[in-house]
């Protein structure tokens, strides 16, 4: 008797494990959650340049700043 109430209790315990997820998955990439003020800020930028659409003021502001850095990456 006591060995059918173990093995339905390892039953029930395994179909839990299979069924509930040890650990949640992580956000990765866009929908990552960033702590960093910078790297918050950088997200921010790049969002709205995609939402702004052709304006481009983010290409030009780096080209600028690469111009004043003195590199020589040129935008295309």
């Amino acid at each position: 008797m006591v060995y059918i109430v173990y093995m339905i209790a390892k039953f029930v315990k395994t179909i839990i494990k299979k069924i509930v997820p040890n650990e949640l998955p992580r956000p990765v990439g866009r929908w990552n959650i960033e702590y960093c003020n910078r790297k918050i800020n950088h997200k921010i930028d790049l969002s709205n340049e995609d939402h702004c659409g052709p304006c481009g003021q983010y290409a030009l502001t780096k080209l600028e700043l690469n111009n004043k850095n003195g590199s020589e990456h040129k935008v295309v």
